[in-house]
């Protein structure tokens, strides 16, 4: 995983550390399966995000279809055909630096009761890179 935030204090947390083994194979994790031991341990996605980064544990199958497409051809995402205006609207005003974070590519997709990978299709269409992680992988 390599988290940009690398001066971070070191995560000594045992509880995290065992979901984390438990989930865990062969030094990958999903993004959903992340996320769900964020949600039972009560950590934050960050927190989650640097146990990975000690435990040198990768994420993956980022549920924005976003992660490990350093190559156009290996986008799981694709661009949707068209983007509602209002939509669109409400990802621009989302903005910061550009960019819409992952976290609120999450918070529009629950307002519009669709999924994540929605918006990120929306986001492809749009032009608009999803930055930053909410486990501080990109």
């Amino acid at each position: 995983m390599k988290n940009p935030d690398r001066k971070s204090e070191m995560v000594n947390k045992p509880a995290l550390e065992e979901a984390i083994a438990r989930f865990a194979k062969d030094g990958k994790i999903s993004c959903a399966e992340a996320m769900q031991i964020a949600l039972e341990l009560g950590e934050s996605r960050l927190t989650v995000g640097r146990m990975l980064d000690q435990r040198e544990i990768h994420l993956g199958k980022c549920q924005l279809g976003i992660l490990g497409c350093i190559h156009p051809e290996n986008k799981i995402v694709q661009a949707a055909p068209t983007v509602p205006p209002e939509m669109a609207a409400e990802i621009r005003q989302a903005l910061q630096n550009g960019c819409l974070s992952c976290a609120m590519a999450w918070h529009i997709a629950e307002g519009r009761n669709i999924s994540p990978m929605d918006v990120s299709a929306a986001c492809e269409s749009l032009e608009i890179r999803i930055k930053p992680c909410q486990f501080g992988i990109f």
